[in-house]
């Protein structure tokens, strides 16, 4: 990535573990601290993530394992480079939810694909672009599925896996997070929501 004056921040784990909470609870701190913030995700940060977004989580039938994997490494791609490196150069905080190793953990492990590969492929999408921090909210899958159930709305392809799936997937974000202990902070998702955030901001000052 090209010189940069902004911070990048991504928020990981499995569906139900708190991220678009904390995320919410972050982006207001930090506005009311004087940081522009851009807020956005993956996939769907931008009118193309849109379109993507649809096919990868509404899509019905089935998708081959691969063509997934490219699909999210397409989105991103393009989110980088139109969303996320012009905010990083006009000084901004990123406010991410979801970045590559979603990818790793939800394609790699939960589709049983090769994680270097799928690694790879979204660090050459995005020209070997990483956050400066990672936020990893943990919570077992199936505290995160009683959270999916009282949330009454429609699960979306990857919500609507079975369990041994959610287990690779947070199996996989923990190995993550141990690999890059630099880069990660893990966070215990089921605690209260304040507790949580209250961690964050700590690690957050160090940062802007």
């Amino acid at each position: 990535m090209s010189s940069r004056s902004g911070v990048w921040i991504t928020l990981e784990g499995g569906d139900g573990s708190g991220k678009t909470t904390q995320a919410e609870l972050l982006e207001k701190w930090l506005t009311d601290s004087g940081h522009t913030v851009v807020r956005t995700r993956e996939p769907g940060g931008s009118e193309v993530g849109h379109l993507i977004r649809d096919i990868v989580l509404h899509h019905r039938g089935d998708i081959a394992p691969r063509a997934e994997a490219l699909l999210y490494a397409a989105d991103r791609a393009h989110h980088v480079a139109t969303v996320v490196r012009p905010a990083l150069e006009r000084g901004e905080i990123v406010l991410q939810d979801r970045y590559l190793d979603s990818s790793v953990a939800y394609q790699g492990a939960g589709r049983v694909l090769d994680a270097t590969e799928v690694r790879e492929l979204s660090l050459w999408a995005t020209e070997g672009s990483l956050p400066d921090l990672t936020l990893l909210l943990d919570l077992d899958p199936a505290t995160a599925r009683t959270r999916l159930d009282s949330a009454d709305k429609p699960f979306d392809r990857l919500e609507s896996e079975k369990a041994d799936f959610h287990t690779r997937v947070r199996d996989s974000f923990l190995a993550l997070a141990a690999a890059e202990p630099e880069r990660f902070m893990i966070l215990d998702a089921a605690q209260d929501p304040e507790s949580i955030a209250a961690g964050i901001r700590s690690r957050v000052a160090t940062l802007i």
